[in-house]
């Protein structure tokens, strides 16, 4: 899976429109190996992302789970600690 898509799921507050959109623009940016398509390509490119879109708020809304809730600031916190096994202390970057 391409690093830049995050799981979307069962987040609280639930995922955002913008969250949709920006992992279906990575997604179709992995598939096409296009980071910005040509003028010959753009109007396909753009519907890609737009029916990936659909499809993934469509699967969002369809999914159910017995969970909790994850919370988006915990689970960065554990995205950073795992980076920093992984890789070493990053510099941190205040948000």
């Amino acid at each position: 899976m391409c690093r830049n898509i995050k799981t979307l799921f069962n987040f609280d507050p639930p995922v955002t429109d913008d969250e949709i959109q920006a992992a279906s623009l990575q997604f179709v940016r992995k598939l096409s190996g296009f980071n910005q398509p040509s003028k010959a390509n753009e109007a396909a490119f753009n519907r890609a992302v737009m029916e990936v879109a659909v499809v993934a708020r469509n699967l969002m809304e369809s999914l159910v789970t017995n969970t909790a809730p994850r919370n988006r600031e915990v689970e960065v916190e554990r995205a950073r600690a795992r980076s920093a096994k992984r890789f070493g202390s990053p510099v941190r970057r205040d948000s």
